[in-house]
């Protein structure tokens, strides 16, 4: 049974502390991670209390008093790698003990595994996707992203907890540096259920996850003989590279770089599509990139709608000559 505020004793309410989830990998903390923390922040501030961010195998803590982190709560339990009910009992755990009522929690494809299970846990609401700081005015109201990224709803949390999932680059990390104090904790885990064998990861590059810009090619490269024009376009910028789904069924490109609402979601500051013609499902997972540029020779190509610059013509002589230009800008 949920526990739902009514509005009047929400004005009053008087929040004990807001619990922010740093994600990390390897030992470093993730881009999100800061954004989440400079997000948690600013939301403590509205609600006159102090920020406890959680990290689990995370990296250095003094990087996130960098972003304004008051306390932070160290997790050294056996969980090098992600773990959805593990770490849900975790975040349940930390937020539990730090009588946190808002827990903060990224919105990438793990977020958004781990948050509604920690919704669960606290019997909270949940606003996943959230663009804004809520307004706490009159109720707690989220502002987040809806109908894959083509609008925005308002939702209303009620309930005594409440969990925020923010949306990537939706805040921006901002640096806020405190002197915070560290502890430990040690957390008791259910069974997992599930466990990692091995894992294999791609080593020396950007990651889609972690892009600020992904370039990505369709099957107007014809091969993936010729993929080396978006590897070069990649380098030049620092971009990940990405490709549409008829390229990794084709298996010319792997599985993992397969972006769209059937593949990873996209949200980076720059997303360039190259013979990508626009399918729906495309569109509606690369549809939060905050700028979309599109070269394609085809003009009646359904991207050019959805694109905020365009270039009709040959990728084969457009790329070539793009990277060309960077290049001669970057050494200027």
């Amino acid at each position: 049974m949920l526990k739902y505020t009514p509005i009047e004793k929400l004005k009053k309410l008087k929040i004990m502390s807001v619990l922010v989830f740093a994600d990390s990998s390897e030992g470093k903390f993730k881009k999100t991670a800061f954004e989440v923390v400079s997000y948690g922040k600013k939301v403590a501030e509205q609600l006159g209390t102090n920020l406890v961010t959680l990290t689990i195998n995370g990296g250095d803590a003094s990087e996130l008093y960098t972003y304004g982190a008051d306390k932070v709560i160290e997790v050294k339990n056996d969980l090098s790698s992600f773990n959805a009910k593990g770490y849900a009992a975790v975040v349940k755990q930390v937020a539990e003990a730090q009588s946190s009522d808002v827990v903060v929690i990224d919105s990438s494809v793990d977020g958004l595994t781990l948050a509604p299970l920690v919704a669960v846990g606290l019997e909270a609401g949940y606003a996943s996707n959230a663009v804004a700081l809520p307004d706490t005015s009159n109720s707690f109201v989220v502002k987040r992203k809806a109908f894959s990224n083509k609008g925005f709803n308002n939702t209303e949390i009620l309930t005594d907890k409440k969990v925020i999932g923010v949306a990537k680059n939706s805040y921006g990390a901002h640096e806020s540096s405190v002197s915070g104090a560290t502890e430990s904790f040690d957390a008791t885990l259910p069974e997992l259920g599930v466990s990692s064998v091995s894992i294999d990861k791609a080593t020396g590059k950007v990651t889609i996850a972690e892009a600020d810009v992904v370039v990505s090619a369709g099957r107007g490269l014809k091969g993936p003989e010729n993929w080396g024009l978006v590897e070069d376009l990649a380098d030049v910028l620092g971009a990940a590279t990405a490709c549409s789904k008829p390229v990794s069924d084709l298996g010319w490109r792997p599985h993992s770089e397969h972006v769209g609402q059937t593949g990873k979601p996209v949200a980076s500051n720059l997303y360039i599509a190259i013979g990508i013609s626009g399918a729906i499902q495309h569109l509606a997972g690369v549809n939060a990139s905050k700028v979309k540029v599109v070269i394609n020779n085809d003009p009646e190509a359904p991207f050019f709608k959805a694109a905020d610059y365009g270039i009709v013509g040959d990728a084969f002589e457009v790329v070539p000559q793009l990277i060309e230009k960077l290049k001669a800008f970057k050494q200027a």
